[in-house]
């Protein structure tokens, strides 16, 4: 049996007992081999921590960044102030995790210009796109809309349209989404995934009705469906014929007739549900009606003219690359010239300056300027025209690229026109007018704005009125009449003034056909703008007389004869009236007196060979009677009911 020992003795050995407790870790900082520093009063530490500098910096933040993206969050939330200011903090664009930063933000920015494009502001969202790097992005782009239209398919046409403007100026980026569209098409049809295969059709076929792709590979595709029909196969068939077919007809008679025919084949012969049979004799229906209720572009998507657009043939056998590296991030070490290089291109679509570049690049640009001024003492002059067609068509890309006449005019502004080429900014204007398919009140928009800024433009236009005038004999008729409505709307806005209608010379021998269709649409132009009773006291008014006297001629009867009828038969009469009572009040004129023969002689300077057949001749008279002999009592054999006195009256007399 143990005997406890007392307290007292127990509390004696733990006072007697030596301490032993070892220092904490976290508060030795010079290791356990510095004893003299463990002994240290605790308190703030006397060293002073030295600044880090900019390099540190970054290589903290991007740590920390790298370890955020690669973490395993497993719900954890991270604040977007936090995340916000450590992007901020990364500003090497050299770096991987700088371009991972810009990755993520430009497949954000495609991605939601794609959600939010619809049919009203698909001419707003299109600038914006071309505003990000597309050819960086291409692969983000091509899986962005193709996600976007599987998932709502009403809305293929629109971004069928989408495509086809990016295809114009970035082909390879209509290439890549055509390939992947086909390559979709393929494993669907090899997987029997229904889905898959009736949106990857839907979509070619609008491309196809688009222009990106060629119509035999959609061709291709109804014949392998309608190889082996099936219901599904013939339902999905159905449905891409009723959404190109119009295309098809158009464009290849022949492969729509051998479509037909072998839908008819299956409806008579094979075995399919009555649903599917329904289905292709509503398409035959719909094919009678010539694809009214489904055309092939409608017209508020037909925004890409025939010869802009780039068309890819792709055919299902060829062996297709669909770039699936495009979609993941890629380090790139030449980031900054390959964005320069897009930073170009877009200034190119879209007709700008350096208007949205960074402030970093503003710094380059000012040195740029000075590098260029010590470069015009080597400036040579350009035989080939080069820098008129750059003009030009800077010019032409900022006027198809904006989307109100104000903006138009507030970008058209700062293009830097070269001295003695100010007249190619009212050209252009006119020349992009007359080549809508109908005339479009922008342009007439643009060049009032134009006229009424600065005198200069007023001239410029006035001038072209005359020199379009004169050559209007050049366009045709859908031309001539835009460039009639187009000056019709600047004289009636009074943009430019009415003493350009002193080139018209209103008569049979100074018109064309051309230039008389001018005129009557030019001034039913105006009198649609301004009434028919403001146009009169317009057209009356003391100061413009003397420029209207070519239009509304008194110096000649015919001439003036010849505009009343022609004001007349395009139906402004009204306007004619003084030259009406003009030509009433007119006095008769006399009848020329016959001329002189002495006077014709001697100005002819030919003496008179023959005798004047006025002249009474012997010699003729009497052979006339001998002729006349024979015929004259036939004559009067014929007629015995005469009497004597009528027949004598009927004889000729012959002088001699």
């Amino acid at each position: 049996m143990e005997v406890e020992p007392p307290v007292a003795s127990v509390e004696r050995d733990f006072e007697e007992r030596p301490s032993r407790r070892a220092p904490s870790p976290r508060r030795d900082r010079n290791g356990p081999t510095s004893s003299s520093k463990q002994s240290a009063p605790r308190g703030r530490d006397t060293a002073v921590a030295k600044p880090k500098t900019e390099e540190e910096k970054q290589a903290i933040a991007k740590a920390e960044y790298e370890k955020l993206l690669t973490m395993r969050s497993g719900g954890t939330y991270i604040p977007p102030a936090r995340l916000r200011a450590l992007q901020s903090q990364i500003t090497d664009k050299t770096s991987k995790e700088y371009q991972r930063m810009a990755w993520e933000a430009l497949k954000k920015s495609i991605n939601g210009l794609i959600n939010k494009v619809n049919v009203s502001n698909i001419k707003h969202i299109v600038p914006e796109l071309f505003g990000e790097n597309l050819v960086r992005g291409r692969g983000l782009f091509c899986r962005s809309i193709m996600k976007a239209q599987a998932a709502s398919l009403p809305f293929t046409p629109i971004y069928a349209a989408m495509a086809a403007i990016v295809n114009t100026k970035l082909p390879q980026v209509g290439e890549l989404l055509l390939k992947r569209l086909i390559n979709q098409f393929k494993k669907g049809f090899k997987r029997n995934d229904k889905a898959v295969c009736l949106s990857a059709t839907t979509f070619i076929a609008h491309l196809c009705n688009q222009q990106v792709a060629n119509e035999v590979i959609a061709a291709q595709m109804l014949l392998l469906l309608l190889h082996k029909p099936t219901d599904d196969s013939v339902e999905i068939a159905v449905g891409l014929t009723r959404e190109v077919g119009q295309h098809l007809e158009e464009m290849n008679k022949q492969i729509a007739l051998a479509v037909f025919d072998q839908f008819r084949n299956i409806l008579h012969e094979a075995d399919i549900d009555k649903r599917v049979q329904y289905m292709i004799e509503v398409l035959f229906q719909v094919r009678k009606d010539q694809y009214k209720d489904n055309p092939a572009v409608k017209e508020e998507l037909d925004l890409v003219e025939e010869e802009d657009q780039i068309t890819h043939t792709i055919s299902l056998d060829d062996e297709i690359d669909v770039q699936d590296g495009l979609n993941i991030f890629k380090f790139d070490a030449e980031w900054e010239e390959h964005e320069e290089a897009y930073r170009r291109l877009k200034a190119d679509i879209l007709g700008e300056g350096s208007d949205d570049e960074d402030d970093e690049d503003e710094s380059d640009d000012s040195e740029g300027d000075e590098e260029k001024q010590e470069e015009k003492a080597l400036e040579i002059k350009d035989q080939s025209n080069t820098d008129l067609v750059n003009l030009r068509r800077i010019i032409y890309l900022t006027i198809m690229s904006s989307i109100d006449p104000e903006e138009c005019c507030h970008k058209l502004m700062k293009v830097k026109l070269p001295a003695g080429q100010e007249p190619e900014l009212p050209s252009m204007i006119i020349e992009c007018c007359s080549q809508e398919k109908t005339y479009s009140k922008f342009y007439g928009l643009i060049g009032e704005r134009f006229a009424k800024i600065n005198r200069l433009w007023t001239e410029l236009f006035e001038q072209s009125f005359a020199k379009y005038y004169d050559t209007i004999h050049r366009y045709e008729t859908n031309r001539l009449r835009n460039i009639a409505r187009f000056f019709g709307h600047l004289i009636s806005s009074n943009a430019i003034g009415w003493h350009v209608l002193s080139v018209v010379h209103l008569n049979e021998e100074e018109t064309t056909s051309s230039s008389r269709i001018f005129i009557k649409i030019l001034f039913q132009d105006l009198s649609e703008a301004m009434g028919m009773p403001k146009l009169q006291l317009r057209l009356k008014d003391a100061e413009l007389r003397p420029f209207l006297g070519g239009l509304f001629p008194h110096d000649n009867p015919r001439n003036t004869r010849f505009s009343i009828n022609y004001f007349t038969s395009i139906g402004m009469g009204a306007v004619t009236e003084e030259m009406r009572a003009y030509l009433q009040n007119l006095p008769k004129p006399a009848l020329p007196a016959p001329p002189a023969a002495a006077d014709d002689d001697s100005d002819s300077g030919i003496t008179r060979l023959t005798p004047d057949p006025l002249t009474p001749d012997p010699d003729r008279a009497q052979v006339r009677v001998r002729r006349l002999a024979p015929v004259l009592q036939i004559a009067d054999a014929r007629s015995p009911e005469l009497p004597q006195e009528a027949k004598e009256k009927r004889r000729p007399e012959v002088g001699v």
